[in-house]
């Protein structure tokens, strides 16, 4: 997928069409690439492809260009953030945040609505990682400097061709990778070990996504190889997931959550009550970069065998069965 990213991407620049439908096939086939390759930039981070840390780095600059932001600034609001307090305050990207009425305008402008906070907190764990992570930091700020020279050179060159074939197809990667959060936890019980996250078994949508549509054996299990989540999904989350968390069709539960009826409403049918909204908690000076050193991406640890979901913890102290 990333190889055929960059094939479709050189191969548009150099024979870009003169007709307008044949141009506007190319960008979508590149919309589609670039966010197929933001799921892998996802599952990277969780667990590195390569056995070795240099070949872990250059892939994650590689990914870089494909997705158009550094790979490891994926890091901070997902793996420290989101993670490790899913849908609480020290969760940049929880879905509360979302308070239209309509529940499609919830979807479609959700990663508006992260994104200025998302940066913020990007930048303050950035500057704790210069005491802290110095060589993470060094790889971060040079997936930023290649990916932001190679965007200007290419606008230089051809401005044109630079929006319609890079600047558009990895804002729409973003826009659908930050997006994927809010159908895969609004509505579900942050507060329970097993009903945290939506499921997607169909098997169409997890060939293209990498079996992203496993959420929740992702989040119990975050350093499980994608290959692997459907097995665990059937043996370890399944029996204690309530049936109404698992759909099938990714399409059919969108047109039923944004379109018909379009309802705001739980897992159970209950209209989702809106906590008071109010700035994120200092979820980067809470981030314990001991004990989860092993969720840096290239610049981590190794992942430990049983990798759990960082809230196991929790649930076990107030006598949750996990």
């Amino acid at each position: 997928m990333v190889a055929a990213y960059f094939v479709s991407t050189v191969a548009a620049w150099i024979f870009w069409p003169a007709s307008w439908p044949a141009r506007l096939a190319w960008i979508a086939l590149n919309c589609v690439l670039s966010f197929v390759c933001a799921i892998i930039v996802h599952n990277t981070v969780h667990a590195p492809v390569f056995r070795g840390r240099n070949a872990n780095r250059v892939f994650q600059i590689l990914l870089s260009f494909t997705y158009g932001h550094p790979v490891s600034a994926y890091v901070p609001g997902h793996n420290f953030s989101h993670h490790q307090h899913t849908q609480t305050r020290y969760d940049a990207i929880r879905t509360t945040k979302a308070r239209f009425r309509l529940n499609l305008l919830n979807q479609l402008f959700f990663f508006f609505i992260m994104s200025g906070d998302i940066l913020k907190s990007e930048i303050r764990f950035a500057r704790r990682m210069r005491r802290e992570r110095p060589a993470w930091l060094r790889q971060y700020l040079l997936e930023l400097a290649l990916v932001m020279s190679a965007k200007i050179a290419l606008l230089a060159l051809d401005w044109r061709k630079a929006i319609f074939l890079i600047l558009i197809p990895h804002q729409y990667a973003a826009w659908g990778v930050v997006g994927t959060n809010y159908w895969q936890h609004e509505g579900c019980d942050p507060d329970h070990p097993y009903n945290h996250s939506r499921t997607i078994t169909g098997r169409f949508v997890n060939w293209f996504c990498f079996n992203n549509g496993y959420h929740g054996a992702h989040h119990l299990r975050p350093a499980l190889h994608w290959s692997l989540l459907p097995e665990y999904h059937a043996n370890e989350v399944r029996p204690h997931l309530d049936p109404r968390l698992e759909e099938v069709s990714l399409a059919g539960y969108l047109w039923r959550a944004l379109i018909w009826p379009g309802r705001r409403v739980d897992y159970r049918g209950q209209p989702v009550t809106l906590p008071a909204e109010g700035p994120d908690a200092d979820w980067v000076a809470a981030a314990d970069l001991e004990r989860y050193a092993w969720v840096l991406g290239a610049e981590g640890s190794p992942a430990p065998s049983e990798s759990p979901d960082p809230r196991t913890a929790s649930f076990r102290a107030r006598g949750v069965s996990v």
